[in-house]
């Protein structure tokens, strides 16, 4: 299978008539993982779930496309049949649906009919998954995040996606509020997905789950902009001296001025 590419082309996404995004740019391919950083209200929600079909998100211009197909012309499932994947930031409860019985309707929904995974290959990869994950097995008989702790939500947002093995995976700040043994885990049960038909594109506000990660590509988004990219090293300077080092050399030398007049 061919190694996949999810390529967005000068976005703009408008919510309630106000201009969310805009002109996001931005190629993921497969044995890649990408991290977007950036200030509260930068778009890069905004981004995720645009990319994922929320109606809530109007395209006013440009491309999304998966492995040549458009994107922007599918339902929210279909994007998900063609090997898209969203790992939300907030996980719904889903009350009366186990977990196991979600994970085997979706998988089964991907492979379509008369291609049904079998029960015990099933339950052999969730093993798998699960122990990855360190994840007590009893989860998967239990209705869907319902009283799941923040943490474990987000572990199971993870373990959906080693199920599902899509082709490109959207993580919306998968990190937040998990502690540091919870950060380690789920960033190997990402990394152990990157391959030559696997890319990911990790949503973050902090450098703690990057440390594992090791992006070999970091963009920074602000005001619906994609502002600056580099490698992991621009997450160790953001981390380091904030956004400020963002600003022109111009808005600084006032600063440095008065800090040599002292």
């Amino acid at each position: 299978m061919a190694m996949p590419v999810l390529a967005i082309s000068d976005l703009h996404v408008t919510v309630d008539g106000k201009e969310i995004l805009k002109g996001v740019t931005l190629t993921i391919r497969g044995n890649e993982i990408h991290a977007i950083m950036g200030p509260n209200g930068a778009g890069k929600t905004s981004l995720a779930q645009t990319l994922m079909g929320h109606p809530g998100y109007t395209v006013t211009q440009g491309s999304v496309t998966l492995d040549g197909v458009d994107l922007l012309a599918l339902r929210t499932h279909q994007r998900a049949q063609a090997g898209l994947f969203l790992a939300m930031q907030y996980p719904s409860e889903i009350s009366g649906v186990t977990t196991a019985n979600f994970l085997r309707t979706a998988i089964n929904a991907r492979r379509g009919d008369g291609s049904a995974i079998s029960l015990k290959d099933f339950r052999d990869r969730l093993d798998h998954a699960m122990d990855l994950l360190s994840m007590d097995h009893k989860f998967a008989n239990r209705y869907l995040n319902e009283g799941f702790s923040g943490g474990e939500k987000k572990r199971n947002e993870i373990l959906q996606m080693l199920m599902l093995a899509p082709r490109i995976a959207v993580l919306d700040e998968i990190d937040s509020g998990l502690d540091i043994d919870a950060v380690r885990i789920v960033a190997q049960g990402l990394t152990s997905m990157v391959n030559d038909s696997f890319g990911a594109l990790v949503i973050t506000h902090y450098q703690r789950i990057l440390t594992y990660l090791k992006p070999g590509f970091v963009h920074i988004m602000v005001d619906g902009r994609i502002v600056k990219s580099g490698d992991y090293h621009l997450a160790e300077t953001l981390d380091a001296q904030g956004y400020d080092f963002l600003r022109p050399q111009s808005e600084h030398e006032p600063e440095q001025a008065a800090a040599g007049r002292l």
